[in-house]
């Protein structure tokens, strides 16, 4: 199988996102060849061909002119797979190239199983193996489901490809998210409020704890969602993403959106009634108990010392 994937490159960087396009085709074992609109001064370390743009003729976010782009790599490299990031890049422009191309499109893929995508469903809790049926597959993989060990080394072979259109949307820059509450990304200690916390009542528990451990509260997207906390605590790939020298995970069963944001901790520990929760993978501790006695136990025991 050959498998195209589509770097991006955003703020004159390229991002590190491509690292788990190269994960993605190494575990389906295919043929990959790389496509960017970017700098030849940030070009991926990848020993394949790179299908390349200029950043400076066309642009960072050119949906239009990207598109005929990424057909002219699809037509000389002729894939049976099209892999981008599950990020506002790729949201925009996968659709495009399936609906061109008439191919099926699988979004948030977060793993292969012997040749089927896997891909989440019912908040995580269930896995949907999916097998294409079109020649051509285009993809989306979800943020933090895939990455290399170690950093990728080689040099691509460049294939410069161009487009004649102009295209109807004219980008003008970036701007930035409001600021605002509290900004978890310093916290060196983040006890986090999953929907296994049971009620909102309980959101003071996890606040108390992290009171007592020195640090910030923050919750999973489900929480945020019931709008028992402000989004602005939302720890995942869409809320913060964190690096704490400990997590501490109250009732999160630890879907990979949320995982994401949390990896790079340095220490975790993990409550959860369930054993066999797929937090308890990335956890160093799994404390398996009821979360609502556990906890005022724990503070307890905190506060005394």
């Amino acid at each position: 199988m050959k498998a195209l994937l589509v770097a991006e490159y955003r703020k004159g960087t390229l991002l590190g996102s491509v690292n788990e396009l190269l994960d993605f085709s190494q575990k389906t074992g295919a043929e990959a060849a790389m496509f960017i609109v970017g700098s030849d001064s940030h070009l991926p370390a990848f020993d394949g061909t790179l299908y390349f743009a200029d950043v400076s003729e066309y642009g960072e976010y050119n949906p239009g002119v990207h598109k005929e782009l990424l057909l002219a790599a699809v037509a000389e490299f002729q894939p049976e797979m099209v892999v981008f990031s599950h990020s506002s890049y790729g949201w925009d422009l996968a659709p495009r190239i399936a609906c061109a191309l008439k191919a099926s499109q699988v979004s948030e893929v977060i793993d292969v199983e012997n040749g089927a995508l896997i891909v989440p469903l019912c908040n995580g809790k269930l896995r949907r193996h999916v097998q294409p049926e079109t020649p051509i597959t285009i993809v989306t993989l979800q943020a933090g489901a895939f990455g290399l060990a170690e950093e990728p080394s080689g040099t691509p072979s460049l294939e410069l490809v161009r487009a004649d259109t102009e295209g109807a949307i004219s980008f003008t820059g970036y701007e930035e998210a409001e600021a605002g509450g509290v900004d978890l990304s310093k916290a060196e200690v983040i006890v986090s409020a999953g929907r296994g916390i049971g009620q909102p009542e309980n959101v003071s528990m996890i606040s108390a704890l992290a009171q007592a451990l020195g640090g910030e509260y923050g919750a999973s997207r489900p929480v945020v969602d019931s709008e028992w906390v402000e989004h602005n605590r939302q720890v995942g790939t869409t809320g913060q993403t964190v690096s704490p020298k400990l997590y501490v995970a109250c009732g999160i069963s630890g879907a990979i959106q949320h995982l994401a944001g949390m990896k790079k901790s340095d220490f975790v520990v993990a409550i959860n009634t369930d054993k066999d929760a797929p937090i308890g993978e990335v956890a160093d501790v799994l404390v398996v108990a009821d979360l609502k006695q556990f906890v005022p136990v724990l503070i307890e025991k905190l506060q005394a010392d």
